[in-house]
């Protein structure tokens, strides 16, 4: 041991009447070793511990301490540290089984006293006592109809059979007389209060129901008093869908036409809103829009990208600020569902579309603090702010990017968006000054928008995978499409019924010219559409494999189709209004709107030509990107 530990130990022994009562057991305890662990779980936390093992354990067993946090200050100040009691489960801890709640547990143990400083006892008790093999024996059991219980009265064992004299020798052995104890199991206080251990609180952990082990979990908390709060037989709150199943495509592309039309009644009120009317938000919510990302087992659609680009698609021919910010709302509940277990527990709590808006222009900044990380910035871009519940902020905390999440209500809004196009987003500024943030709720950006992200270990669904620029740089180009096939059809309209001064046509469409014009406007539609239809087959070709990655080759395709599908559509807007006359640019005419919307889409980092074409000709010619995000 350090001579800091171990005078730490020396002080925070207490005097010998205080000491556990252990049948004099506690005098024969005492640290044998301790040496530094660094941990790091698969979700990206990671923090150190100090693992120290003991002689003279009741059980003889080779029971393991590990010490978090500010632990040392603790015992030299006599303070009551965070424990908790972590009975050893190979199958949850190690391989991440889905029929108890074990690994996630242990997870939030480790990160929870980290911050508030104490001790994880992790106790070789697998199965509640009964070993290895025979808990394996109780789950053939539980597949018959028993529950974890009585599986185990079934083999001859006890319902449980976990001692904790052992537990309160290692506390004992460290001066730990008095504890909060992390745990939902009443058995676990009692057992320490007998053993002389002073339980001054019992710290609730949550609850991680999956529907494999919701049967474990009712009976916990219905057999031996567990302080459970089991919402439904699935992921989170049970969320009924609409008409009680999953819509198909067709059946959801139907719904979204049927907004289209009240989108272009309500376009102007839109602009002078500068955020989407609350009657479009209701409507969007009761079409399912929001749910279309978000996996199956939160209670969302599950569907696929050629689904959630043909959907942006569709609302931007009612109105392209509507489509932009939809599409981006969709998009960020399914980078919620990319989140660890904890977070998608309190985020989808209310539902499966969890409102958030997301910007990381520009980077803030994030300085470490206890149990987690003060943030400052002034982020801009913060499209559907107006409407979301949750932001989602990039920082920087020493050379490591992180995404953080902060509830909207805990920053300052500033009415920043003030422009010519797009201006119903309310892709408003988003202030904050030495913000907390709990360590759960910031992640390290690399593994997030990765392919194999946390919420990858929780759904099956495939598009989880996907790397989180795929859909980021989809949205632009599916809007500017839509749009722009909008002004196509206003501008036949148009030309159809329209006398044009100086010429002895009674409509325009009998001039030659205008037939041409409209032929290229026509063409130039068509050419975006193909291009944008060549990147979304990409995607959805990569996620019928493993690991559904895009080459660079296949993302320097995917950019360029989507870049090339941009400018095509931006031609064809530019052709309609040209030859709309002085008309068109009255700002109760729409093609004025839709120009005007899709100048703003073009200069989107998403469809910017010039980098664009740079990058994917390094890609296309085998040179290498150079640019990670594109």
């Amino acid at each position: 041991m350090t001579a800091c530990v171990e005078t730490a130990l020396q002080a925070a022994v207490p005097p010998t009447g205080a000491a556990p009562n252990d049948g004099g057991a506690r005098s024969r305890v005492s640290v044998r070793s301790q040496v530094t662990v660094p941990l790091r779980f698969p979700d990206g936390f990671s923090t150190t511990a100090e693992v120290l093992t003991f002689r003279g354990l009741a059980d003889g067993k080779e029971h393991l301490l590990l010490a978090l946090g500010q632990w040392e200050q603790q015992l030299l100040a006599h303070d009551v540290p965070l424990v908790r009691l972590h009975s050893e489960c190979m199958t949850g801890d190690v391989f991440g089984s889905q029929r108890c709640d074990c690994g996630p547990q242990l997870r939030e143990a480790v990160e929870e006293i980290a911050a508030a400083g104490g001790f994880l006892l992790y106790l070789r008790q697998e199965g509640r006592g009964i070993g290895l093999y025979s808990k394996l024996d109780a789950y053939a059991l539980q597949d018959t109809g028993l529950d974890t219980y009585d599986a185990n009265l079934a083999l001859g064992h006890g319902e449980d059979e976990r001692d904790y004299t052992a537990a309160g020798q290692m506390l004992g052995a460290l001066g730990a007389a008095r504890i909060r104890l992390l745990s939902n199991n009443p058995d676990k206080a009692e057992q320490l209060t007998a053993l002389g251990i002073d339980v001054t609180e019992q710290v609730p952990t949550a609850v991680y129901l999956s529907p494999a082990n919701h049967g474990y979990l009712a009976a916990k908390r219905d057999r031996t008093a567990h302080t459970l709060e089991l919402p439904g037989a699935g992921v989170g709150p049970v969320v009924p869908v609409p008409g009680g199943t999953v819509p198909s495509h067709d059946e959801m592309l139907s719904r979204v036409d049927g907004l289209v039309p009240p989108l272009r009644e309500r376009a102007e009120e839109t602009e002078r809103l500068r955020h989407l009317p609350e009657s479009t938000m209701n409507e969007l919510k009761d079409a399912g829009v929001f749910r279309i990302l978000a996996p199956k087992e939160l209670g969302g659609y599950g569907m696929g990208v050629e689904t959630y680009a043909e959907v942006i698609r569709r609302l931007a021919r009612g109105c392209a600020s509507t489509a932009w910010t939809a599409g981006h709302l969709i998009e960020h509940v399914w980078m919620l569902a990319r989140w660890p277990q904890r977070v998608q527990d309190e985020v989808f709590a209310d539902g499966p579309a969890p409102l958030a808006a997301a910007t990381s222009a520009p980077v803030g900044s994030a300085r470490k603090v206890p149990g987690g990380f003060s943030i400052s910035g002034h982020w801009s871009f913060a499209s559907g702010v107006m409407h979301s519940e949750w932001a989602l902020l990039a920082v920087d905390s020493d050379g490591v990017r992180l995404q953080c999440l902060v509830p909207v209500a805990e920053l300052d809004l500033l009415d920043m968006w003030h422009t010519d196009g797009l201006r119903g987003t309310g892709s408003n500024d988003l202030r904050a000054m030495d913000l907390f943030v709990p360590v759960y709720r910031a992640m390290d950006w690399t593994l997030l928008t990765a392919a194999d992200n946390p919420g990858s270990l929780i759904h099956e669904d495939p598009m989880i995978h996907t790397p989180m620029a795929t859909l980021l740089n989809l949205v632009a180009p599916a809007a500017a499409l839509g749009a722009a096939e909008y002004a196509v059809d206003v501008f036949r309209e148009n030309i159809l019924v329209r006398r044009v001064k100086n010429t002895v046509d009674n409509r325009q469409a009998d001039s030659p010219l205008a037939q041409a014009r409209f032929s290229k406007a026509h063409g130039s539609v068509a050419t975006a559409r193909l291009h944008w239809q060549e990147a979304v087959r990409t995607v959805a070709e990569s996620h019928r494999r493993r690991p559904s990655t895009l080459t660079d080759e296949e993302r320097a395709g995917y950019r360029l189709s989507l870049a090339l599908s941009g400018e095509a559509a931006e031609e064809a807007v530019r052709l309609t209004v040209a030859g709309s006359g002085g008309s068109a640019h009255r700002l109760s005419h729409p093609l004025q709107r839709i120009q005007r919307d899709v100048n703003v889409l073009l200069n989107h980092p998403t469809l910017s030509l010039d980098p664009i074409l740079e990058q994917a000709g390094r890609g296309l010619l085998g040179l290498g990107l150079t640019v990670s995000s594109f």
